[in-house]
Order: C-alpha cells, then structure tokens, then sequence
C-alpha cells in the first residue's frame, strides 16, 4: 500500500512540474474546486490526460491513512515586529497544499525576545511522533542542543531565516546573511561621503544570541575592509527593543556624534525611521530591512532609502515541501538554497511580491 500512495503522490508533483503550478492547484483541479483560472485548468487536465492519471482511485487511497506529520519552531509576530507572519503564510500555504495527501503540519511558537521559551516548546515537538521539522534557528545554542537530540532520532530537520552550518541541517533555506550585510555596505558606498559617519543599529533583547545580526554586521565591515574608505563606522547595540528605549538610545548615540547614513540589520527598521521623523533628522539616510507595512510607510515617505528583502514567504513555503519532498520522494535536497537579495526602494515596491 504505501508504495502505491507513494506512486500517486509522484504522479501528482510530476503534474504539479509540467504545469508549472503548485500541488495544490493540481488537487484544486483533480476535486473539481474554484480558485483556478480556465486557462491553468485547461492545462493540467490536458496533462492528467496525457499521463493517464486515475485521480479518484489514488485519491481515495491516499485519504485512508495519514503519512506525515511535520513540526514548525519559528517566532511570533509581535507587536514590534509582524516579520514573522510572512514566512508563517507561506509554511501555511505548503500545508494546505499537501494536506490532502496525508500530510499534517503543527505549528510551534517562541518568543524571540525569550530564549527559555524556543526550549520550552522545542521540548513540546520532542515528546511527540513528527517525522520532520522545520524551525528558524534564533537562538544558536538552544538550537544545537535541539536538532542534537533530532539526530539522535533519527528526525531531519530544515533551517530558515539563519543557518547554523554545523548543526547538519537538511537544507538551509533563507539568506547568505554575510553577502547580505556585504551588499548594505556596497549601497552605502554610493551615498556616503570623504570624512561622513556611519551608524549600525543592531536592534534585540538578546543580541549575543542573534548569531544572524551579527553575520550580517561581520559582511558590512568585511566590505570596507577590501574597499577602504575615508569614513567612520559606528555601532549601538539597543537590547530593549520598545520604541521608548530605542527613542532613548538612538538620542543619546547621535547627540554624542552626530551621523549621515544609518544601517539598521533587521527588520525593526521602521522604528529608527519613526525616531528620525519625530526629530526631524530626514536627511540621514537610512537603510533596513524587510518588506513589511510599516517598514513600506517609511519608504513611501523617504525616511527609509532603500529595504534589503529575501523573501521570508516563500522561505517558509520551500522549507515545507523540501521536508515533504525528502520524506515522500526520497529526494535529493540542495543543502543550501539562498534567496535572492532584492534591493525595494519607493520606486519599485508596489510591484514586489514577498
């Protein structure tokens, strides 16, 4: 029985593949659903036909006994920052995909701010039957001592957001973060000037921890280390992460030192923005990252000059079907797989898709 479930989940991505649609837009069309144009639904029956497909009788079969169920370890979106809700979208979007063919997906999360609660529900997934995991690891030590005991069981496991290349992930899939703070410093070196000052803000409560924000600082000033130039590069560390206190400490920084062009290496980037606004500090140039409603405000506006983006939908999308490609095909799966690192400026965002 399982090798004809197997053959029938094959025949399903082999149709999803030749289409050039996603699996569930196969399973839309092979139950007759709404939500596929005429022209896609035109195509992928001519293909069921083509392969003499027998969707009713796979169909049945595969509904008769689930095959998989997958664990996800990623944080919550919070009210300082909704990233997380981007790469949430898309692993729910892989589920929906997949869920007809046996597939459960249970989603776990932590604090970002709270180290104690990834162990916490890391714990949870380890006391329960999942057969793959994905999970974004936030905390680098925690992480290790995670995906150590996944080994020992046996359990493959996908990293998003941030790699840990040691941990003997299944696949990274995410950013080159060191290319990406490479990149912020290559912008920076058309906008700043002979003898300007420029600030890199590291925002997060647990800044030791964040292996990922410091990667991204180590490209910037690697990029100036093969690119000298006649500037000062700066740094504040802001660990509590309300805009109070980055008001606070963004004042005290630039009051001390007055700066021309300021990096920040996450997504709270709209928060200096709001600062600079409040002060009427427009004509620092800043730069951050991520494609969120309010990070776009400030770039419509100009407080923000450009967004460095990387597609966390899509990085939660692919980390699912990687683990359900590995566990129902067998395939071989890239042991990285890097998002593009896009530049969104107020010119060009309306037309960008996360």
């Amino acid at each position: 029985m399982k090798d004809t479930k197997e053959a029938a989940l094959v025949g399903v991505k082999e149709i999803a593949r030749r289409a050039n649609v996603s699996i569930g837009t196969v399973d839309r069309v092979l139950n007759n659903r709404t939500g596929v144009a005429d022209k896609t639904r035109e195509k992928v029956l001519e293909i069921i036909k083509d392969l003499d497909y027998q969707p009713n009788i796979m169909a049945r079969r595969l509904a008769s006994k689930r095959l998989l169920h997958l664990a996800v370890l990623i944080p919550a979106a919070s009210g300082e920052t909704g990233y997380w809700n981007a790469p949430l979208n898309g692993i729910r979007q892989a589920a929906a995909s997949i869920r007809d063919f046996g597939v459960t997906v249970e989603i776990y999360f932590f604090d970002q701010n709270d180290k104690t609660t990834f162990t916490a529900r890391a714990n949870e997934i380890l006391k329960k039957e999942y057969q793959g995991i994905l999970l974004a690891p936030m905390f680098e030590e925690e992480s290790l001592n995670f995906t150590k005991k996944c080994r020992a069981k046996k359990i493959p496991f996908v990293f998003i957001n941030s790699d840990i290349e040691t941990a003997g992930s299944l696949t990274y899939i995410g950013p080159d973060l060191y290319q990406s703070g490479y990149l912020a410093a290559h912008l920076i070196s058309y906008l700043v000037r002979e003898g300007q000052q420029v600030l890199i803000v590291n925002i997060s409560r647990e800044m030791d921890l964040h292996h990922h924000l410091l990667r991204k600082e180590e490209g910037f000033r690697a990029y100036y280390k093969t690119h000298p130039a006649d500037i000062q590069i700066r740094k504040t560390d802001i660990r509590q992460t309300d805009y109070k206190s980055v008001k606070s400490k963004l004042h005290k920084a630039l009051a001390k030192t007055p700066v021309d062009i300021i990096f920040v290496t996450n997504s709270r980037v709209a928060t200096v923005g709001r600062y600079l606004e409040e002060a009427g500090l427009g004509h620092i140039k800043l730069i951050g990252y991520d494609f969120l409603a309010e990070n776009i405000d400030y770039l419509r506006k100009s407080v923000i000059d450009f967004l460095i983006c990387q597609k966390p939908q899509e990085q939660g999308h692919k980390g699912i079907m990687a683990l359900y490609d590995h566990l129902v095909h067998g395939a071989v799966i890239e042991q990285q797989q890097y998002m593009p690192i896009d530049i969104i400026t107020r010119e060009n965002y309306l037309n960008y898709r996360n």
